[in-house]
């Protein structure tokens, strides 16, 4: 029989404080690029535990979300792998002091939305930006749209 098709879904923390978004610079095959917090839902997650362990790995703070931003679909064209994004947002606690960042990760840090587009060249994908624009839009939706049977 054929092998089904999967696309790899992820999650990502679209988080704002004080006109400033969170974003992680990793390390990639294409060099230096900028992120939000984000990363694969494992086997056995729900979505939103999967969103707050990739925050806490990557950015080394407690993320509690609180909706669910947008779902993205991004077939990325050198490697032709599909990602299947589920983007939340929330809030944020100070980093845990000592706290190691996931291996890749360079540095968690604060950027303005419009510091952000300038550097187009430096995104990890173009999911970085519209995941930005529709949070600033005012896109929310209720987790309550999101049901995880164990």
């Amino acid at each position: 029989p054929e092998r089904q098709w999967k696309p790899n879904v992820t999650v990502a923390a679209v988080i704002e404080r004080d006109g400033a978004f969170l974003l992680v610079e990793e390390q990639t095959e294409d060099g230096i690029r900028y992120n939000q917090p984000a990363g694969h839902l494992e086997d056995g997650e729900s979505l939103i535990e999967a969103v707050v362990r990739e925050t806490l790995e990557e950015s080394a703070c407690d993320f509690r979300p609180e909706a669910l931003l947008g779902i993205y679909q991004y077939r990325q064209p050198s490697s032709e792998v599909t990602y299947l994004r589920f983007a939340f947002t929330g809030t944020l606690s100070e980093p845990q002091p000592g706290r190691a960042l996931d291996t890749g990760i360079l540095r968690a840090l604060w950027m303005p939305a419009e510091e952000i587009r300038a550097r187009r060249d430096r995104h990890r994908s173009p999911l970085l930006m519209q995941c930005i624009d529709d949070y600033i839009s005012g896109q929310r939706h209720p987790l309550q749209l999101l049901h995880h049977h164990h």
